[in-house]
């Protein structure tokens, strides 16, 4: 068995997945597998992959498939992933050469010791286009470290301070013994890539390197804020799909810390979808957040109650235009005080 699977999705990704790709063949270790998932590109990534299927055998693998999104991507990669643990890097991301290092020996040392976490977190650094400083993201003052810890030990994970996917390394078991599914055809998957396996989750470690770079700048990236807002409905289906996994869970959850963080994830998510159907400003989209909001009470009254009581769900309820106007404001302002994108 190897000791880690990376699985890459690609699609149209020829100008930039061969920086990803280098990042992760520094270490040239045959412990670790590169699953490059083709999803239906119409560039140059099918001959890419190819080559470097050729001239890394026994590392790295392809799989070529028709286009089915950033989940069905993750889904086929999580297949046909034979290593004891599994981590996603975007095409158009990269990893950090000596925290690469750190991350295979820490996992190593629990394979040695047959003693299987969980999940592993680290840090990511945003590499955002133009900007002088590159903001870390790490989790120093939440997460116990150099120990294995379980949900009690956790502190208060602060707003914009959430584990994302580019911080986690998940055990492959655990995904697949869950039966991890993503949509397919569906963008911001990422988010329930991390949210739904924490219910499962007992056992973690925290290594505070900067491991992954995410990069920031594209126009047409998903996470382009007029890119999202053209996709709102797919951003609404992942909220929505979160606050399913969330409802039928929520009573089966006896860690109080996970629970509210898991709250509090879910909170996030609902307060960007409103933002953004607000910010988009047009009248089917401002019906479309209040379905959203009604969707929620009728799924669940008494977590309505909740989102729509506390400052962000206040926030993005202002009624008018003027409210609509403070509700962009203090979301902007928050984007550069906190620096989440």
């Amino acid at each position: 068995m190897k000791l880690l699977s990376v699985i890459i999705p690609c699609y149209n990704s020829e100008e930039y997945m061969r920086n990803c790709i280098d990042s992760l063949l520094v270490l040239n270790r045959n412990d670790i597998e590169i699953i490059i998932v083709n999803d239906g590109s119409r560039d140059g990534t099918y001959e890419y992959a190819e080559l470097y299927k050729k001239q890394y055998p026994g590392i790295i693998k392809t799989i070529h498939q028709e286009n089915g999104g950033h989940g069905e991507a993750i889904n086929s990669g999580l297949k046909l992933a034979s290593g004891r643990y599994f981590k996603v890097v975007d095409s158009d991301d990269w990893v950090d050469r000596e925290a690469f290092e750190k991350v295979v020996k820490t996992l190593k040392y629990f394979d040695r010791k047959n003693n299987e976490i969980d999940m592993l977190i680290s840090n990511f650094v945003y590499e955002k286009e133009g900007a002088s400083q590159k903001k870390v993201m790490n989790y120093n003052k939440m997460l116990p470290e150099n120990r294995v810890f379980e949900w009690d030990d956790v502190k208060s994970i602060k707003v914009g301070k959430y584990i994302l996917m580019h911080s986690v390394i998940y055990r492959t078991s655990l995904l697949k013994e869950i039966n991890l599914s993503l949509p397919k055809h569906t963008f911001y998957v990422d988010n329930l890539f991390v949210y739904i396996p924490l219910i499962y989750v007992k056992k973690m470690y925290y290594l505070s390197v900067d491991f992954y770079r995410y990069f920031i700048g594209r126009d047409d990236q998903s996470v382009n804020e007029q890119v999202m807002i053209r996709r709102i409905d797919q951003q609404i289906r992942v909220n929505t799909l979160m606050l399913e996994h969330y409802s039928s869970f929520v009573d089966k959850i006896k860690t109080i810390k996970l629970k509210r963080y898991m709250y509090h994830y879910l909170e996030i998510m609902t307060s960007i979808s409103s933002i953004l159907l607000i910010n988009s400003g047009t009248t089917q989209d401002l019906a479309k957040k209040k379905a959203l909001w009604e969707i929620i009470k009728e799924f669940d009254e008494l977590l309505y109650y909740k989102l729509r009581t506390r400052f962000l769900g206040m926030l993005v309820n202002i009624p008018g235009k003027l409210g609509a106007r403070i509700s962009v404001g203090v979301y902007k302002l928050s984007q550069k005080v906190i620096g989440f994108n």
